[in-house]
């Protein structure tokens, strides 16, 4: 099995093939020679029944006449119930083998009498003389040498069938395995960066072709994820080199401020604050590779979601002074049992990150309203809505990308986090399409932006449930 197995496809489909052919050729042979054999051992036994024929004729309709001596090359026998030979023409050998009793009815023997094959007929007749038996022999020589002809040819087609049968499924496995060996050869040059193209695709609408079809999504998909890791680590590095930067100055500059108390405490918390921004950025990374990762999380009560939205709300009133923005908010949420496939905490980064954005959007002394609501199929909705300018339109379509950012107008805001990493987001995202649900983004009817958020119930998706 294990020689088997280190065999080539092409090489296991040809012996496979073979074996295959081997077993029915080999059964269809055996078949032709016994319905052959059978055939010359019928014509043989008629033939010598036409010779026992006059005899038992004879011995029926003349029982008083003696019956007449066989022809000269006709073999046959007459024998009485007392074992005498009336007529005898038989060859001793195949008196010696014919049974010493009368039988119940035909019988036709097939008996090797020296050289010769000799096929022999007994028929018994009964008149009033007694019981008698007419034997009759032919030589069966002429239907033996059939059979071994017969057999000669079936062995040699046999051997020639396979060899043809192995041949033509050798080629037809070469050809219907051809299309693999491109595919591999494209495989490797992909490997190697020779070419960025990808797999052919056969011109039949086979199992080959669907396979290459779904191995160039894969490698497309590969592509895409590789950009986007590529992508991130760039966007990364360039924007931890600014705080990074930052950071060094603030230090440098608390070095030489060590002697003025008051001007060493500013440089201090602006390296903070500058701490605070790297720690903030890789905290939303982290996050986003987590998701990225993670499995579907456990669902969470309606209500729970609602507790963690208060708190929320009551971190941004705090953060940015009642006098700044005035935040409102609303829920309606009838079934506070009903359950989504969100956590706590990762609704709360929802809602944390949509409320500073519409905070940092909007106007000075303007409102920032919040609404979460279960709408009719028991979707949680969660709209944040700011009064700010809105969004460039062009700009839409790739709010929710990691690192992606809209004009110096709404930096801020597009960034999705205090920071201004560009990552809020995409974290919202990441969490929304988690929980099955989705998250979009646009301007409103008169002014500002509408983010939303849209969570499937757990009990609506079997899967999350």
């Amino acid at each position: 099995m294990n020689v088997f197995r280190r065999l080539s496809i092409r090489a296991r489909i040809t012996l496979g093939s073979l074996v295959v052919g081997a077993v029915v050729l080999c059964g269809v042979a055996v078949v032709l020679h016994v319905q052959i054999e059978r055939a010359s051992l019928a014509s043989d036994a008629s033939l010598a029944s036409g010779d026992a024929a006059p005899f038992v004729s004879d011995l029926l309709h003349n029982p008083d006449e003696p019956p007449g001596r066989p022809a000269e090359g006709v073999l046959v026998g007459i024998r009485s119930a007392s074992g005498r030979w009336v007529v005898d023409s038989l060859p001793a050998n195949v008196r010696s083998v014919l049974p010493t009793d009368v039988p119940e009815g035909g019988v036709t023997l097939r008996t090797d009498a020296g050289h010769r094959v000799m096929t022999v007929v007994g028929a018994p007749v009964v008149n009033d003389d007694g019981a008698f038996v007419v034997w009759a022999a032919h030589d069966g020589r002429a239907g033996e040498e059939t059979v071994a002809r017969v057999d000669r040819s079936l062995a040699v087609g046999t051997v020639l069938a396979l060899l043809a049968f192995g041949a033509a499924a050798w080629l037809l496995s070469t050809l219907a395995l051809r299309p693999v060996g491109r595919m591999r050869r494209t495989a490797e040059d992909l490997s190697a960066g020779k070419t960025s193209g990808h797999l052919p695709v056969g011109t039949s609408d086979d199992e080959l072709a669907a396979l290459a079809r779904t191995l160039n999504a894969f490698i497309d998909r590969q592509r895409e994820n590789a950009e986007r890791e590529r992508r991130m680590v760039s966007d990364a590095s360039h924007e931890l080199r600014t705080p990074l930067a930052a950071l060094t100055a603030r230090l440098e500059l608390a070095h030489r401020s060590a002697g003025d108390a008051d001007a060493l405490a500013r440089e201090l918390q602006a390296a903070e604050d500058d701490a605070a921004r790297l720690v903030a950025l890789a905290n939303t990374m982290l996050e986003l590779s987590r998701l990225d990762e993670a499995e579907p999380a456990p669902p969470t009560a309606a209500a729970d979601l609602v507790t963690e939205l208060m708190g929320s709300i009551d971190r941004a009133r705090a953060a940015h002074g009642a006098g700044d923005r005035d935040i409102d908010f609303s829920v309606a949420v009838d079934a506070p049992d009903e359950r989504y496939g969100v956590e706590p905490a990762a609704f709360a980064r929802v809602v944390d990150n949509l409320v500073a954005n519409a905070v940092a959007a909007g106007d000075a002394r303007g409102v920032v309203r919040v609404q979460l609501e279960q709408d009719a199929t028991r979707r949680l909705v969660l709209r944040v809505v700011d009064d700010g300018h809105g969004i460039p339109e062009g700009f839409l379509p790739k709010a929710f990308e990691r690192f992606a950012r809209a004009d110096s107008s709404r930096r801020t805001a597009s960034s999705g986090n205090s920071t201004g990493s560009g990552l809020g987001l995409a974290l919202v995202r990441g969490i929304a399409e988690r929980a099955g649900g989705t998250a979009s983004l646009r301007n409103g009817e008169e002014r500002g932006a509408v983010a939303t958020v849209v969570l499937p119930s757990t009990e609506a998706d079997p899967r999350r449930a």
